[in-house]
């Protein structure tokens, strides 16, 4: 069972493991396979449900929503993240010519309103914006938030893939603190680890979101030399361990950072996510997790 903690000092408590709802678009169930698989995840633990406003084209939500609908008292029973701030180009919005980021008060709001409409739910636990956005203005985005939560519309903020001087510029304008920094983490790509993001959250007491975990497949079948030396080093610690598959090593891996980040699972199936589960029962040793991190940088620690 998965276990559910505090994520930040005067933060909510989530589920150790998020289940990722961007592709949802791509998993083919209808409203009530989408309600099975939702209650399936929560009976495992996994209670935190991460969104976005543009996942599938702007559809994850809706499709999120109509499952909800057929049962709205689960909606007790989970925490809704979800991101705004990225203006894609759509035939939903003809006018757009380039994709861009919008993190004006006016965008933050009607982004809120659309997710809670697309949602089926009265309000949201935690709102991220998505992509740092070099057009800013730091005080304006506090006014979004401080409407917001005066509202009862959205209960916490945080931020996703924010180096840490973005997130200390937001957090200045805002008197609460920001929860999270949803990033990517997996053995292909972790410069978060070396470029000061996780160690501010530690420093916070802040847990991060993981997206990526799994590198987007590409552990799995890349054909590159660093995508070979990681796959083979994890296969031997998944021997070592008896873990059942590289994903649950993958996993573990992730959870052995200090900042203990939440991994965010992307399968629509839900065996794909019990062994998720059961990789929390996988510790990996130090001289395991730097295995893999010296097969994905192609040399030894310095």
């Amino acid at each position: 069972m998965v276990a559910k903690v505090e994520i930040a000092p005067q933060g909510p408590q989530f589920s150790e493991l998020v289940q990722g709802y961007w592709r949802t678009a791509e998993w083919g169930m209808s409203p009530q396979e989408r309600l099975t698989f939702l209650k399936q995840h929560i009976e495992l633990g996994i209670t935190t449900v991460d969104h976005a406003d543009i996942y599938g084209d702007y559809s994850c939500e809706r499709l999120f929503g109509e499952a909800l609908a057929l049962e709205p008292s689960v909606r007790d029973q989970i925490e809704i993240v979800t991101k705004c701030d990225i203006k894609l180009c759509s035939a939903a919005f003809p006018e757009r010519k380039i994709n861009h980021y919008d993190t004006s008060k006016a965008h933050i709001l009607a982004s809120v309103d659309n997710s809670l409409s697309r949602l089926n739910v009265d309000h949201i636990d935690v709102l991220l914006i998505h992509r740092p956005d070099v057009l800013m203005d730091a005080d304006e985005v506090a006014e979004a938030f401080a409407e917001l939560k005066q509202q009862g519309k959205v209960s916490h903020f945080g931020v996703s893939n924010f180096t840490p001087a973005q997130f200390d510029l937001l957090q200045s304008r805002w008197d609460a603190p920001l929860v999270t920094n949803q990033v990517e983490i997996n053995p292909l790509n972790f410069e978060v680890c070396h470029d000061g993001t996780l160690d501010q959250l530690q420093m916070k007491r802040i847990k991060p979101m993981a997206w990526s975990c799994l590198g987007g497949g590409a552990i799995f079948s890349g054909q590159t030399e660093q995508q070979i030396r990681v796959r083979d080093e994890l296969e031997a610690i998944r021997e070592e361990t008896g873990a059942a598959s590289i994903d649950q090593v993958i996993f573990a891996w992730v959870r052995r950072l200090p900042s203990r980040p939440l991994p965010i699972i992307g399968s629509g199936k839900i065996e794909r996510v019990q062994a998720a589960v059961d990789a929390l029962d996988i510790e990996l040793t130090r001289e395991q997790w730097f295995r893999v991190w010296a097969a994905s940088k192609g040399h030894g620690v310095p």
